[in-house]
């Protein structure tokens, strides 16, 4: 009996044998290396990546371990840790270290790191203007605008391959980009003359459009005044690629050699901290200028608010009385250390540009760019804005129209219009959604608002609905004032009566100080009916381009009041007005507006794919 269980016994432990030798945790696959090599292999490890490995391993609880050993594999993480790509000690150093790290850990071999980068870029939300019924509301105010910055960031986004956010477009920027060759006043005692024109509105044959244009005197660059200039350069490491650090050095140079003895130029920059690369020198010495700046380099975090200190120190410091005071602020806007909150950022400007100190901001690069800070740092510190995705934009905007961008005429410059509700039904201000004022801020001197350089062209547009016309967008109130409807609006409104002669559709009123002055003066100009013109045909040049610009940024938004006028029917307008086109400007728009329909009809084309998937899903 002794014997009989021995045998059975026996028998038991060389079937657990068995079983033991064929299971997957000991059976080695075909070709496998010894688990010495490999342990020599993870052994080989640079010494802190082994380490970081067995601290990880140590750092676990026992709960950790347990789960981590019944959710694991231990075939498949038999295979990773015996795979033939292990590669050796010296290899896995030349890699990334995280990839030496995930290579060696079968845990963080699971783990993928992402691949597409992440989009921070800031945009102000804005609400396009409604329209507004002028026997309820006829008067309308607000601030003139001369930057440009949100035209450029989108034909960036554009020759990008993207449709930009309907957030990043401001119609007002789209128009002012171009110049409409407004005529110009005789001399400086009034530094700009006005201009209206109204003629059918392209997208709406019920409508009117209504063209204001302001040209600013031009000023010989022999006549400009001396210049004190200090650059202030975010040499952050979100500036480390050619599109931004690289570019900016080479916008500044352009600018640099547009200055003269009489001119002075400092150099700051701010990072993590900031710090003096060039004390106010003269704009002649170009070898020791052009040095400074080519020896910019980026890295560290973004304190922008001490950069800004330091300017504008620098600034006072080399001040130049009866010239041109500027700080030039180039940034991607990506500030994260010191101050950041943005109200602390623009009440630091605006406390700052009492001292006759001027800002201008200069924006570039993609991902992280912040708009909305540059746009506002530009309004609060009596400057201009614009975005350098190009050099030839740099030229632009450094060179070409250098005394629009340095030297002011006027500021503090305000629009109000009020429509005559006999006339006028309805209303619609295109664009300056972030630049309306008050009716009682038109009035107040205290109230800030828009600066016009030497030479700059600013166009403001409104869609009118006249009274008796159809098309209205607004019920008339049941109890409001009856407006009495004039006689022959539509069909003897050209018919050169003296009655309909003397009937004003609006009266337009500008407010300005000039640079040097705070007391307002006002110019005054009424706007006749008569002045209508009945063919789009009949409106200058200068008056359909901006038509076709506006329309352009109405439709990327969406084409609330556009109708069915879209891309094709933009680039026929602005072909036919394309007129003279000295630098090319014209014709890139053109191009930029067969781009953007390129871009939107496939993604229309993915968007129907979408549906159709989802509705074959149903």
């Amino acid at each position: 009996m002794k014997k009989l269980n021995l045998n059975i016994t026996l028998i038991l432990i060389m079937v657990w044998v068995l079983v033991a030798c064929n299971s997957p945790m000991t059976q080695r696959q075909p070709n496998e290396p010894e688990q010495s090599s490999v342990n020599q292999n993870i052994g080989n490890l640079p010494k802190d990546q082994h380490q970081i490995n067995s601290r990880n391993e140590t750092q676990r609880s026992e709960p950790q371990k347990k789960q981590a050993s019944k959710t694991r594999n231990p075939t498949a993480i038999k295979r990773k840790l015996v795979t033939p790509s292990i590669q050796s000690s010296e290899e896995l150093a030349a890699k990334p270290y995280s990839f030496a790290i995930r290579r060696a850990d079968p845990v963080l071999a699971d783990i993928r790191t992402a691949q597409e980068s992440v989009d921070r870029e800031n945009y102000a939300h804005t609400t396009q203007n409604p329209v507004v019924r002028a026997e309820e509301t006829p008067v309308s105010s607000f601030s003139i605008d001369v930057d440009t910055g949100s035209y450029t960031n989108i034909r960036r986004m554009i020759r990008q391959g993207r449709i930009p956010p309907k957030d990043a477009i401001r119609a007002e920027e789209f128009i002012n980009y171009f110049n409409y060759q407004y005529p110009a006043p005789a001399n400086k005692t009034h530094p700009f003359m006005l201009s209206t024109e109204m003629g059918p509105t392209p997208w709406n044959p019920n409508s009117v459009l209504l063209n204001i244009g302001i040209k600013g005197f031009e000023i010989p660059k022999t006549q400009r005044p001396a210049s004190n200039l200090v650059f202030l350069v975010d040499v952050s490491g979100s500036m480390r690629s050619d599109d931004k650090l690289g570019l900016l050095k080479n916008a500044l140079k352009l600018l640099s050699n547009q200055l003269g003895p009489q001119d002075k130029i400092s150099l700051a920059v701010y990072a993590g901290a900031s710090g003096v690369v060039l004390e106010p020198t003269p704009g002649d010495q170009k070898f020791k200028i052009l040095n400074a700046i080519d020896k910019l380099y980026a890295g560290g975090s973004t304190n922008g608010a001490a950069g800004i200190r330091l300017a504008y120190s620098m600034a006072q410091q080399a001040y130049i009385k009866d010239g041109i005071n500027r700080i030039v602020l180039a940034t991607d806007g990506d500030f994260n250390v010191g101050t950041v909150n943005f109200e602390s950022l623009k009440n630091l400007v605006e406390e700052k540009r009492i001292s006759g100190v001027s800002l201008t901001t200069l924006g570039f690069g993609t991902g992280n760019f912040n708009d909305h800070l540059m746009e506002q740092l530009a309004d609060a510190g009596n400057g201009n804005y614009s975005y350098i995705d190009t050099l030839n934009e740099a030229q632009k905007v450094l060179v070409d129209e250098l005394s629009s961008t340095l030297y002011t005429i006027a500021k503090d410059v305000k629009i109000q219009i009020e429509f005559n509700p006999q006339i006028v039904a309805e209303y619609r201000l295109i664009g300056y959604e972030n630049r309306k004022l008050k009716r009682e801020d038109f009035n107040n001197d205290k109230i800030d608002a828009g600066e016009i350089g030497a030479g700059h062209t600013v166009t403001a547009l409104y869609e009118l609905f006249l009274v008796g016309r159809p098309g209205q967008l607004i019920d008339p109130l049941r109890y409001g004032t009856k407006t009495k409807q004039p006689t022959g609006i539509s069909s003897e409104m050209h018919s050169g009566s003296a009655d309909i002669d003397k009937q004003e559709l609006a009266f337009l009123r500008l407010r300005y100080k000039l640079p040097d002055q705070d007391t307002s003066q006002l110019v005054k100009a009424p706007i006749k009916l008569l002045a209508i013109k009945n063919n789009l045909s009949k409106t200058s040049d200068r008056f359909r381009f901006a038509a076709s610009v506006a329309a352009y940024s109405q439709v990327l938004r969406g084409g609330t009041y556009t109708k069915n006028f879209g891309y094709a029917d933009i680039i026929t307008l602005a072909h036919e007005a394309k007129a003279n086109d000295a630098f090319g400007y014209r014709g890139e728009f053109i191009n930029l507006v067969r781009l953007t329909q390129s871009l939107s009809a496939g993604d229309a084309t993915q968007q129907q794919n979408i549906v159709q998937m989802k509705t074959r899903q149903f």
